[in-house]
């Protein structure tokens, strides 16, 4: 169990304590949602979360094969409805492996990514469009 702790400090905007690390993140309303869009927004810590999960879950993976993924990146979009109720609607991840598209574990890579925590917590009405670049 974490705990995180957050204060709405006005103005459309949180800030976030983390418990056992006590490091912090502030947030702000995008400006197409009545904010100023000067922080990321909550949903744009989804998208962010799936993205650093993905690459979190293939790093213990590459760490227990004795893999080096340093210099990994994803590149995340986020998409929310037009319609309301507004919600993320899909997420466009493209993770750039530095790993040669031959790869023996380029599978199994693939796969920790996708079975990360997030990617299994997230809604299945968000359409999740994850792709990988080999480019070692």
């Amino acid at each position: 169990m974490v705990e995180i702790t957050a204060v709405y400090e006005g103005s459309l905007r949180t800030s976030a304590t983390h418990g056992p690390s006590g490091s912090t993140v502030e947030t702000d309303a995008p400006v197409d949602n009545q904010g100023r869009g000067e922080r990321f927004s909550p949903t744009d810590l989804v998208a962010t979360a799936l993205g650093s999960c993905m690459m979190t879950i293939m790093g213990i993976f590459a760490q227990r094969h004795e893999i080096d993924l340093t210099g990994t990146k994803v590149r995340v979009e986020k998409h929310m409805t037009a319609e309301a109720p507004r919600r993320i609607s899909r997420i466009v991840a493209e993770i750039t492996v530095p790993l040669p598209e031959g790869h023996p574990q380029k599978r199994a890579l693939e796969k920790a990514a996708v079975t990360c925590p997030v990617h299994l917590s997230l809604h299945p009405e968000i359409e999740k469009d994850v792709s990988f670049v080999w480019a070692g």
